[in-house]
């Protein structure tokens, strides 16, 4: 994917996909490393030559997740589309990440890896603050977005918006799904924040984006 995504071995890349998938299916607390290295048919001796611990392998899941992120960003920035249509395909990716990581997920990390949950969580935050920075200025300059936005104040009110729909019970309290709730959110974005032009080239991809997000809950 880059050169830092290459330079992980290349036996351990796969055996860190299984192992993020088992912590999907099973969470995080409810396996050891006997568990996981017996999942993934392998030795526990043979696990322990890439990680020293299970603390150690949640470490190298955040640097993996990480660098994939960072490709994809820098892919996605460099495609030859509008603003609106690359923040089409960061969201999807957000909303995909997100989907993915519940409550109980989050919760555990929090609790037994708090410092590493923590500083990989402020790096993510951080790359999605300069890669929004990136996309406003470049739909600003497109005409998409209006030119008075206040950049910094956009960017800090997403990101607190993504925090608190992901960290917070809203959907129970309001009754409504996280795909919509992340659909409206996504909407009142980009209408807040474009122009006639913005928001007339929104509504022609609308009903694709969203059909996505649905699909991708399936």
């Amino acid at each position: 994917m880059n050169e830092e995504l290459n330079a992980l071995n290349a036996q351990f890349e796969p055996m860190l996909e299984q192992i993020k998938e088992l912590f999907f299916e099973f969470g995080i607390k409810n396996l050891n490393m006997d568990d996981i290295s017996r999942k993934l048919g392998i030795s526990k001796k043979t696990l322990y030559r890439y990680v020293k611990s299970k603390e150690d392998l949640i470490a190298k899941l955040f640097e993996y997740e990480e660098i994939k992120g960072n490709a994809y960003t820098k892919e996605n920035e460099n495609l030859n589309v509008n603003a609106i249509e690359k923040l089409f395909k960061a969201s999807l990716m957000v909303y995909e990440e997100m989907k993915r990581f519940n409550p109980m997920i989050m919760f555990e990390l929090r609790k037994y890896y708090e410092q590493l949950f923590n500083e990989f969580h402020n790096r993510k935050l951080v790359q999605i603050s300069q890669s929004m920075q990136v996309n406003l200025k470049q739909g600003i300059e497109e005409g998409l977005y209006r030119s008075d936005v206040n950049i910094e104040a956009v960017v800090t009110l997403f990101i607190n918006y993504l925090i608190e729909i992901h960290s917070s019970d809203i959907c129970k309290t309001v009754n409504i799904s996280f795909d919509d709730l992340f659909s409206l959110m996504f909407e009142n974005h980009i209408r807040a924040i474009s122009t006639p032009a913005g928001v007339a080239f929104f509504e022609a991809r609308k009903k694709e984006v969203l059909e996505s997000i649905k699909n991708n809950n399936q």
